[in-house]
């Protein structure tokens, strides 16, 4: 059985590694590289999706999603699409429903980051933007009712702009359970690595 870490936006697959090191079965532990699934010059959600699809739909056997923030709404995405494919769904930092507001706002400040600091997640600052404003109308909100798997999510402590929507999620799907990790922001996965990894070891195995 397949374990799927798929990292956020601004990471890279090199972002699980610490993460991964505490994990009991590593050997069953993949991380793909969210920059491979794009198509050059359609730097888009759709096109992203579209990619890791395929990526999920080629392994045989049911698959574990476990995603921190991008990577969550793609396993999300994934779980609402193939409920019988998902055998169980982790979803850390996790919006079902994208604000708005707040993408927005950070396009605006990703301009003013300098181009050198996008090169680690594979991706140009432009298409950086242009991904983030192909998310702002997605919205899973009456699809939640099609996840039949078990279903944990997660959020660090001090991740104030996800934490209303973890409890609103864990509230949403039936067979959900949460967990907040103490002292950890946003990227849980670099924050508080062995924590989570404690967390994946007890619910997979």
């Amino acid at each position: 059985m397949q374990h799927i870490l798929i990292h956020g936006l601004g990471q890279n697959s090199s972002s699980w590694n610490k993460t991964i090191s505490y994990m009991v079965e590593q050997d069953h532990v993949i991380c793909p590289e969210l920059s491979s699934f794009f198509k050059e010059g359609d730097i888009t959600y759709a096109n992203l999706y579209h990619g890791f699809s395929e990526y999920c739909d080629n392994i045989p056997e049911p698959i574990n999603l476990c995603g921190l923030s991008l990577g969550s709404v793609l396993a999300l995405n994934y779980a609402v699409d193939n409920p019988g494919k998902v055998k169980s769904l982790i979803l850390i930092a996790a919006q079902y429903e994208m604000p708005k507001a707040l993408l927005k706002l950070q396009n605006i400040v990703f301009r003013f980051i300098p181009e050198t600091s996008f090169k680690s997640i594979g991706i140009r600052k432009n298409d950086f933007i242009k991904l983030t404003n192909s998310m702002i109308s997605l919205n899973f909100s009456k699809s939640l009712k099609n996840i039949s798997c078990p279903v944990l999510v997660i959020c660090g402590e001090k991740d104030r702009a996800n934490i209303k929507a973890a409890r609103n999620l864990a509230e949403s799907i039936t067979k959900a359970e949460i967990q907040f990790i103490k002292n950890a922001r946003h990227e849980v996965n670099v924050d508080a690595p062995k924590e989570l990894a404690e967390i994946l070891n007890k619910f997979y195995f």
